[in-house]
């Protein structure tokens, strides 16, 4: 199994970051996909199979951590990426809720 868990809504509150100029205040940090549980069950593969898919976007994952779990809010396509590349870790911005 790739993910912790799979899910398709995000249940935490809304944390206010809303740009990728919010997030960067955050360093990133390594994270185990096994951890992380997704809150998209779906994903484009033109996000998945794109060379430049972080070409406007920012180059890490986004995380919430919040009741001692953490949701994958943004980069499926980038833990994907990883798991493809038979990796086990993910670089990300962990925001604590």
């Amino acid at each position: 199994m790739i993910f912790k868990a799979v899910g398709d809504a995000r249940p935490y509150p809304d944390h206010g970051l809303s740009t990728p100029k919010d997030w960067a205040q955050i360093p990133p940090r390594q994270v185990h996909l096994d951890e992380l549980v997704t809150t998209k069950a779906t994903l484009d593969l033109h996000s998945l199979l794109s060379e430049d898919s972080t070409f406007y976007g920012d180059l890490f994952a986004h995380v919430v951590s919040w009741r001692g779990v953490l949701y994958l809010e943004d980069g499926l396509h980038r833990a994907l990426r990883t798991a493809l590349q038979q990796r086990n870790v993910l670089h990300a911005r962990v925001l604590e809720i």
